[in-house]
């Protein structure tokens, strides 16, 4: 994958991720791509989980005709390439610290809106019969070290004092017993919500909802214009214009770097990698003591997350390579691999079977945001847990095009930030990573 967001004019031209969830699914058919002159009360540019759904949610609920563009194919973004955890929470702020910040009120507003997230993308795979493999409840984070641990009982009691949830605090032998034999476990918050599916079947699925419902999705239709006119919003395809009254901008980190003065500078793409090993024998799992497919992630700044896949494969993911063109490289899944082993060293016999990489967006003060201005709307920052909140997204984006009110919370009636010197963002990041590592190393 060489497509970079700081750099390619747009995402076109791009195939499908070569993943182990491109494995599990045969390639359909592209969608045809737009032609013509075109109108719409709605143009949503994106067709992952966020503008697959917002679309969803305009049709079905406000009977609001839309169309939803696709640079490339249905999952060839985020929505193909994750890892399909399906978490409460985006972002890196802690309940608590949302509560110094905001108050206790919009604390409770946001928890409310992630653990909806979480149940609303539950609920849509029941009621659409999604085939996408939902595995075991619970949301395992885990201590990396034994400063963590008091953070995570903190954070637990936090939870369940003052917004109403429902977490736990593990201690160590507890949960190297009853979850996993990790070798840097110091103990976990589990979460009773949270679950992990196949991302590719979820994006196709809620394809197929759309289908179903009539709705047009056209395929291999980047926009590469983009103008505001007195007619309203023109949009330029390579074999199309298209004038909407209103546009959502639902690309997240496949946005490209200069798209709309609402949108440019507001995000950092941050490459992820992820890698799948072979299939692991009932020896190997009693080894390494893997006893859950709950999903997990640790307190690292610069996280690692795993669980294990319905057919007793791991999936191990982390930062992966600055820049596009890096993003191939096999030392970010050696890398990867070396850490999976510092966790669970009995699994030194297993090999890598699948890498892959995709582009998460990050915040400038570590939250999403959902906005709308002159009849644009964009939903940014998700900070890699846009499987879940993509769906809280999606409803109130289409909410607020049609006018009904939305919770007044930070993340949904504030802009994101534009990053300052934004051209430097990557050298920034290199510092950061540099930074982390080290605080994730002694602190």
């Amino acid at each position: 994958m060489n497509y970079d967001p700081l750099h390619s004019a747009h995402p076109a031209n791009q195939d499908w991720p070569s993943s182990y969830w491109s494995s599990t699914v045969s390639q359909p058919q592209p969608l045809d791509s737009i032609t013509g002159t075109q109108s719409a009360d709605v143009v949503v540019i994106g067709a992952g989980y966020t503008g697959m759904l917002t679309a969803h949610y305009l049709a079905s609920q406000f009977d609001v005709d839309c169309i939803v563009l696709e640079a490339n194919q249905v999952g060839f973004g985020a929505s193909g390439r994750n890892a399909g955890f399906v978490l409460k929470g985006s972002g890196r702020l802690g309940y608590g610290q949302m509560a110094k910040r905001w108050g206790i009120d919009v604390a409770k507003g946001i928890y409310r809106e992630f653990t909806q997230a979480v149940e609303r993308v539950d609920d849509l795979i029941s009621e659409h019969q999604i085939a996408c493999e939902p595995q075991q409840t619970g949301y395992l984070k885990i201590a990396h070290n034994p400063k963590h641990v008091h953070k995570l009982q903190s954070a637990a009691d936090f939870i369940a004092n003052h917004l109403g949830g429902q977490a736990e605090f593990i201690e160590s032998n507890r949960f190297k017993q009853e979850f996993m034999d990790h070798q840097q476990a110091f103990g976990a918050m589990r979460y009773d919500d949270g679950f992990g599916i196949n991302p590719l079947k979820l994006a196709l699925g809620y394809k197929q909802m759309l289908i179903d419902k009539r709705v047009a999705i056209y395929e291999r239709s980047p926009v590469i214009e983009w103008q505001q006119t007195a007619k309203g919003h023109v949009l330029t395809t390579p074999d199309s214009q298209i004038v909407a009254r209103n546009v959502v901008s639902a690309g997240n980190a496949y946005t490209p770097k200069k798209f709309n003065p609402l949108i440019d500078r507001r995000y950092l793409p941050i490459l992820s990698n992820v890698i799948v090993t072979e299939v692991l024998s009932d020896e190997q799992l009693a080894k390494a003591g893997l006893h859950t497919h709950q999903v997990a992630m640790d307190t690292r700044l610069l996280k690692y997350y795993y669980r294990l896949l319905p057919d007793n494969r791991i999936l191990f993911g982390g930062r992966g390579a600055v820049t596009g063109a890096d993003s191939n490289n096999p030392k970010y899944a050696q890398r990867l691999y070396r850490a999976m082993l510092e966790a669970f060293p009995s699994l030194s016999s297993t090999s890598i079977a699948y890498s892959w990489t995709g582009w998460i967006a990050a915040a400038l003060d570590d939250m999403p945001h959902i906005y709308s201005q002159d009849h644009t709307s964009y939903s940014l920052g998700y900070c890699g847990a846009g499987v879940s909140f993509s769906a809280q997204a999606a409803q109130r984006i289409a909410q607020s095009i049609v006018g009904e009110a939305i919770p007044q919370l930070p993340l949904y009636q504030q802009p994101l930030p534009k990053f300052p010197f934004s051209r430097l963002r990557r050298v920034g990041q290199r510092g950061y990573y540099h930074y982390a590592w080290l605080m994730d190393r002694y602190r």
